[in-house]
């Protein structure tokens, strides 16, 4: 090529997808923006790495996410930049490692854990999670508030019902570790509305046990930063297992 080209790796949480509609509008030549190639899968990416960086380039700083995090990889040109580094682990040495066990967090709703309990922990057996947290409570109507989706909150009327439900009576909150831990568990559960969920799946355990948007049965972390924040609020005390490390870095 006759113009130098920058080559970046890149991890962050679900990099591919993320990294992919970021791109999605970019034009070549519109607006002074780059030509751009993005590395489509992990194995492609992993070759391509290799091919550009070496062992020592190929570092990332500790207080990084680790849940469903991927390294992908994008050239830009024409543009250059300069090259820094840090003291950090190795990414070869994080690739080759494979998935990490992570935490969730899962609240069983008023009215549904009293009565479907032994085969939720019997799913979540065959699901591979292992129980690491349990705490019967009742829910105050801040703590329920801060359980609802963005869109939510901006609804008074949706906020005083879901809390009106959520206080009704005791839940059960459940610490869960597994590797991926948060994205399966929400794929376990479903969308938020259990009449989609029994039309998309009605396996899905919304769809089994929810009646409405607002009686869903169930409450999952929905992201890596909120199951830790998640953790932190429901079991300030700690968990009954050794913390894993994607915790422990985000108490840092």
């Amino acid at each position: 090529m006759s113009n130098p080209v920058l080559v970046c790796a890149l991890r962050g949480i679900d990099a591919f997808r993320a990294l992919g509609a970021a791109l999605k509008g970019w034009a070549p030549g519109r607006d002074s923006l780059p030509w751009v190639l993005m590395a489509l899968t992990p194995e492609v990416t992993f070759r391509q790495a290799i091919l550009f960086f070496t062992e020592a380039d190929l570092v990332t700083g500790k207080a990084c996410f680790h849940l469903q995090t991927k390294l992908t990889q994008i050239c830009f040109s024409p543009l250059v930049g300069e090259s820094w580094r840090c003291q950090a682990e190795s990414l070869f040495s994080y690739l080759q490692a494979g998935a990490q066990v992570l935490c969730t967090v899962l609240l069983i709703k008023p009215g549904v854990w009293s009565r479907r309990l032994p085969g939720i922990l019997r799913n979540l057996h065959l699901e591979k999670f292992s129980v690491v947290g349990m705490k019967h409570l009742q829910l105050e109507a801040a703590a329920a508030a801060a359980l609802l989706p963005c869109e939510v909150q901006q609804d008074p009327a949706a906020v005083e019902a879901h809390c009106t439900y959520l206080t009704s009576g005791t839940a059960l909150v459940l610490c869960l570790q597994r590797p991926n831990a948060v994205k399966k568990l929400l794929d376990l559960l479903g969308p938020e509305d259990p009449q989609l969920a029994q039309a998309l799946d009605p396996c899905l355990w919304r769809a089994q046990y929810g009646t409405s948007t607002v009686q869903n049965g169930f409450y999952g972390s929905r992201s890596y930063p909120m199951a830790v924040r998640d953790v932190k609020l429901f079991f300030p005390e700690g968990l009954c297992c050794a913390q894993c490390q994607t915790v422990q870095e985000q108490e840092v």
